[in-house]
């Protein structure tokens, strides 16, 4: 606020607004997870935004957009790399014994805590569904 950054803080201040939100619902303090969870949703909003902004030709709010999503990315747990996620992949594939594309409920299940934050929902399961179709 001293600094006078105006986009860091209304988007701190969404960001805050969605938790205080969250907690309201759940009638109790959040817990780290899932304020986490809060902060993955707003940057997962701000990001399917910028899509349909840059394909309505508003490329002004996209640029906001990508703003907003850069100041909530900040408060984020580091992302995996392509390399790191394959692992964890992997891994939950051994420790679920899955063999087909028909198991990917099972290993997602396994990774969602895991990955929670810290990768996107659909490029885990993309990634699961790769190395089943693979090992099938």
């Amino acid at each position: 606020m001293r600094a006078r950054d105006e986009l860091r803080r209304e988007t701190l201040r969404m960001a805050i607004a969605a938790a205080y939100n969250e907690q309201k619902a759940a009638r109790r303090p959040l817990t780290d997870d899932e304020m986490v969870a809060v902060l993955a949703r707003e940057l997962r909003r701000r990001r399917e935004s910028i899509e349909a902004f840059r394909a309505g030709g508003r490329e002004d709010r996209a640029t906001r957009e990508e703003a907003e999503a850069a100041v909530i990315a900040e408060f984020l747990p580091e992302a995996l790399s392509d390399e790191e996620l394959r692992e964890m992949v992997r891994a939950a594939i051994a420790e679920t014994g899955a063999s087909s594309p028909r198991d990917l409920g099972r290993v997602m299940g396994v990774l969602a805590a895991r990955t929670r934050g810290r990768a996107e929902g659909r490029a885990v399961s993309a990634m699961v569904a790769r190395e089943l179709g693979g090992a099938g």
